[in-house]
């Protein structure tokens, strides 16, 4: 009896996919992203020093920060300027989403509807950008 991914690899039309010009534009930006992305994480972030921090990363790379490395994809162990990813942003988002339910006049803003929403975005990024700087000079002093 034949498997379900053998019928589907059988039936596979790469001429249909050639077609797809939408479809390989994604694919060609989702790669140029992944790209740039890697190669942020060989770009050292200014002011940090080499060997300082590798001594600190030897002694902790056991703990958290080895798993933070690891989801960094190496970003964290050569502090390279895309270290950090998106981890601010997220903190500061699930922040104001908490604070919501607490504080009326974040609480009108989301029901304002999409003036609201764009306001509450404009809140979460300068959060996530003041978090990400706080975390930047604590690792610079």
């Amino acid at each position: 009896m034949v498997s379900a991914a053998e019928q589907l690899a059988a039936n596979l039309n790469f001429s249909a996919f050639a077609k797809a010009e939408e479809l390989k534009k994604r694919i060609w930006f989702t790669l140029g992203a992944l790209l740039v992305y890697r190669l942020g994480t060989y770009i050292p972030l200014p002011g940090i020093d080499p060997a300082a921090w590798e001594q600190i990363f030897r002694t902790q790379s056991g703990g958290i920060l080895g798993m933070f490395n690891m989801f960094a994809g190496g970003g964290i162990h050569r502090m390279a300027i895309f270290a950090l990813n998106i981890m601010p942003y997220i903190s500061a988002s699930i922040i104001i989403q908490l604070l919501t339910t607490v504080s009326p006049q974040l609480e009108a803003l989301k029901k304002e509807g999409e003036s609201g929403r764009k306001r509450l975005n404009q809140t979460i990024v300068q959060i996530g950008g003041r978090h990400d700087s706080v975390l930047s000079a604590k690792l610079n002093s």
